[in-house]
């Protein structure tokens, strides 16, 4: 394993030091450590004006494979995941076949490490076939090889007050999570866009706030009840962060996300009838925007999950209607969060680091990952230019699709470089 000599990085946005990555750990840190070259002859690494964070993890990916390989795959994937700085991603469980079995996350799982680019951690199922019916293996699927602690339906809501009770129930045995989708599907049949007077106006039907609330409220009552853990995917109105924070104030075991997207992008989008702005749950309100950076700064909600959610070309050049929900995520989500948390003085790097590192391996049950980086530490490390800005070229993705919202924007930042173990998966902006 070859040795790296990072010179002059910025740990969480501090003063410039050096950090030597040695069998897969974090060996030394200090000024000078060039002895390391006389020792070992090490690889050296200009990190001048680079931030040093602890790789990312992300609680929401949708890798698409197994059966959706024209979308995207596991390779492609975590390439994308890798040049964002992630090591590490939790793959949602709605593949084909989904993913509600032992067998089928130890699939994906395989896949991940044969990948090499970061680390993947299958979500497995809460119901069977998604089908919101009867409870997956979800037992099997804890014990397998790929020890899965997170179960989530998502693109679909345990609707059923019962089964969710259930699910949160039996995930307790091996302190699992479950991962609610939150939206009541009586109150969005059909629903295109958030809302409002615009909804109105365009003729999209409308997809209300309280679809969202309402099931978030309840599921927080259920955790409660039974002293389970929940976990709210993709939060996207103010009261769904005032839900959360209620539940949080009785000590509930309730952690929240939000998606990038969420915290930058509005629903006045919708006004171009592009679908490229189609996602689920819609762009919401200016004030939704601003509640959920605010809850965001202030803890209430736990992290940033990108719901990377890439769709091939035909299901998205289409009609508004007829489109596919979701945009990708995975490349540009610490761009979006510099853009919207750290340039606006709502949150620090260590903030940044808190919110996509270690909260998420924490609630993932992740070991190896959301360390700090300090001596003795998995080398899983990020090298980060937050002075650099360039326009999104849509063609230049990793991602097998190009739905992106982002393309003709200018975006701060760049990751120069992912360590995963010692080992890089990107350098110099690039795949490895």
């Amino acid at each position: 394993m070859t040795t790296y000599l990072i010179k002059n990085a910025r740990i969480l946005g501090g003063e410039p030091t050096d950090l030597l990555l040695a069998d897969g750990v974090v060996a030394a840190i200090g000024s000078a450590l060039d002895a390391a070259l006389d020792a070992g002859g090490a690889e050296v690494v200009d990190a001048e004006g680079l931030v040093a964070l602890p790789g990312l993890v992300d609680l929401h990916t949708h890798l698409r494979e197994p059966g959706r390989e024209d979308a995207e795959t596991v390779d492609t994937g975590t390439s994308a995941a890798a040049l964002g700085g992630f090591t590490a991603v939790h793959a949602m469980a709605n593949t084909d076949p989904v993913a509600d079995t032992a067998g089928v996350v130890e699939q994906v799982w395989r896949l991940g490490r044969e990948a090499g680019h970061c680390d993947v951690f299958p979500v497995g199922a809460v119901t069977v076939g998604l089908q919101g019916e009867r409870l997956a293996e979800l037992g099997a699927m804890a014990d397998s090889a790929a020890r899965v602690r997170v179960f989530s339906d998502d693109g679909k809501c345990v609707s059923d007050a019962v089964l969710m009770r259930r699910a949160l129930e039996y995930v307790k045995a091996f302190d699992g999570v479950v991962a609610q989708h939150a939206q009541e599907p009586r109150l969005t049949e059909d629903a295109q866009m958030n809302e409002g007077e615009l909804s109105g106006r365009l003729g999209l039907r409308g997809w209300p706030a309280v679809a969202e609330e309402a099931i978030i409220a309840r599921d927080c009552l259920l955790a409660a009840h039974v002293g389970s853990r929940l976990h709210v995917c993709h939060v996207s109105t103010a009261g769904s962060v005032e839900i959360v924070r209620w539940a949080k104030g009785k000590g509930w075991n309730v952690t929240a996300e939000v998606c990038p997207h969420h915290l930058l992008l509005t629903d006045e989008l919708a006004a171009t009838y592009d679908p490229i702005y189609k996602v689920n749950p819609p762009l919401r309100s200016a004030s939704d925007v601003e509640a959920l950076r605010a809850g965001l700064a202030d803890g209430t909600i736990d992290v940033v999950a990108t719901d990377h959610a890439p769709h091939p070309h035909e299901d998205k050049d289409c009609e508004w209607q007829a489109a596919a929900f979701g945009m990708l995520g995975l490349e540009t989500a610490l761009s979006i969060v510099q853009l919207t948390m750290v340039d606006t003085g709502l949150v620090d790097w260590a903030g940044v680091a808190e919110r996509m590192s270690a909260k998420p391996a924490q609630i993932g049950r992740l070991s190896g990952h959301g360390r700090p980086l300090a001596v003795g530490e998995p080398a899983n490390v990020v090298l980060y230019d937050p002075a650099f800005s360039q326009v999104v070229d849509g063609t230049g993705l990793a991602s097998l699709s190009r739905n992106t919202p982002y393309v003709g924007r200018e975006l701060p930042g760049r990751v120069v470089a992912t360590f995963l173990r010692g080992t890089p998966t990107v350098l110099d902006g690039k795949i490895a």
